[in-house]
C-alpha cells in the first residue's frame, strides 16, 4: 500500500525567534517525524530571518507551520508563504493577526456574539503604578502565547504586579487586564471547522501558566470534561463561532473558563496553531475522538495542499486527510 504522502516534498517550520521557540521545537520534531511515517520527503527548516530564500531554495510542496508565539503565529510568516504562493497548514494572514491581538480578536468575538472577559489594554506604567480594576484580575501581554508573560493579581493584593516594568519585560508597552473567571479551565480543539470535545484542565500549580502547559506532570487532562451537557455543548458552541468569526481554518484551540458556582461560560481566547508536543491537548482531543497523532497530521497537511493545488492529494487516488476527521 502507497504511503499517503509519498513523493511530496514538505518543508517543516520550527523553532523561530519567539518566547515559544523551545515549544515549537518539540511541536516541530513530532509533526515531522509522522510526516516521514507518512511517506513524505521531510525537511526541517529552523525559521530565521531568511526564511524567504530558504524556501524559495527548498521549493516544497507543502509548508507544514509548527512554530508558534510572534512572527511564526501572528501572519508575518503567513505573509512570506504567501508572497512565495506556497501551500502552507492552519490559518491565513488576517485569521493569524487577529488571533494573535488579544484586544482585536476580543472585539471581533462580542461582535459575533461570543461571551468574552471584559478588561481592555492598559500602558504598562500605570499598571504597576496602581490596580486599574479590583482584585482578582490577570495581566497578559496583548500577543503572546503560551502564557508567557502571564500574571495573576490575586483577591487581597497590596501591590499590583511590578513584573510589567522589569527590565526583562520585552512584551510591548500596553498589556491586557482582565477580571479573573474563577472556576474550571476548559479546551476546545476546532478541527474543520467542527468542535471535537472539551477537555477539563486541572493544573499541578493551580494556574495553567507555561509550565503546567508543557512539562510532564504539570497538569491534568479529563475528556472529556466533567461538566454539565449544556455547557459542553455551549463550549463546542463557542469554539465553533470563534473559529467562523476569526476567519480560521485547519486546526484551532479554544480555551474558555467555567464559574460553575454562578454557571458562566467565557471564551477567553483562540490558538491559530495549537501545540502538537506529547502534553498538547489537540492531538490528546484528536485521539480521544479515534484518530491517531498520525492521522491528525495528514489531515492538516492534506488541508493545506488541497487549498494550494487544484484538487490535492485526495484527488490524485492516495489517501485523503477527509478520512481522519
Amino acid at each position: 500500500m502507497t504511503a499517503p504522502l509519498a513523493g511530496h516534498h514538505i518543508a517543516v517550520l520550527l523553532g523561530g525567534l519567539s518566547s515559544e521557540r523551545e515549544v515549537s521545537l518539540v511541536s516541530g520534531r513530532e509533526c515531522a517525524d509522522a510526516l516521514e511515517r507518512l511517506g513524505a520527503t521531510v525537511t526541517r527548516v529552523d525559521a530565521g530571518r531568511d526564511l524567504a530564500q530558504v524556501l524559495a531554495r527548498l521549493k516544497p510542496d507543502v509548508c507544514f507551520n509548527a512554530l508558534h508565539g510572534a512572527w511564526g503565529e501572528d501572519g508575518c510568516v503567513q505573509g512570506v508563504l504567501e508572497t512565495l504562493g506556497l501551500p502552507y497548514t492552519h490559518c491565513g494572514v488576517l485569521a493569524s493577526a487577529l488571533a494573535m491581538d488579544k484586544a482585536k480578536s476580543k472585539a471581533v468575538l462580542a461582535a459575533a456574539g461570543v461571551v468574552v472577559p471584559g478588561g481592555g489594554l492598559f500602558n504598562r506604567l500605570d499598571v504597576a503604578a496602581a490596580h486599574v480594576m479590583p482584585p482578582p484580575y490577570v495581566v497578559k501581554p496583548n500577543a503572546e502565547g503560551s502564557s508567557v508573560g502571564v500574571f495573576l493579581v490575586f483577591e487581597g493584593a497590596n501591590s499590583p504586579p511590578q513584573e510589567v516594568v522589569a527590565p526583562s519585560w520585552t512584551f510591548g508597552d500596553e498589556v491586557m487586564v482582565e477580571p479573573y473567571i474563577r472556576g474550571l479551565e476548559l479546551a476546545v480543539g476546532v478541527l474543520g471547522g467542527k468542535a471535537m470535545t472539551v477537555t477539563e484542565i486541572i493544573p499541578a500549580t493551580g494556574f495553567y501558566d507555561y509550565d503546567a502547559k508543557y512539562v510532564a506532570g504539570g497538569s491534568q487532562h479529563i475528556v472529556p470534561a466533567r461538566i454539565p451537557p449544556h455547557v459542553f455543548e455551549q463550549a463546542k458552541k463557542l469554539s465553533e463561532m470563534a473559529h467562523a468569526a476569526l476567519g480560521c481554518r485547519g486546526v484551532t484551540r479554544s480555551d474558555l473558563r467555567y464559574d460553575d458556582i454562578n454557571d458562566v461560560l467565557v471564551l477567553l481566547e483562540v490558538n491559530t496553531q495549537p501545540g502538537m508536543t506529547p502534553t498538547s491537548l489537540v492531538p490528546e482531543q484528536a485521539a480521544a475522538g479515534g484518530v491517531d497523532f498520525d492521522q491528525l497530521v495528514l489531515w492538516i497537511t492534506e488541508d493545506a495542499y488541497a487549498r494550494g493545488s487544484a484538487g490535492g492529494i485526495a484527488d490524485r487516488g492516495e489517501t485523503s486527510g477527509e478520512d481522519a476527521r
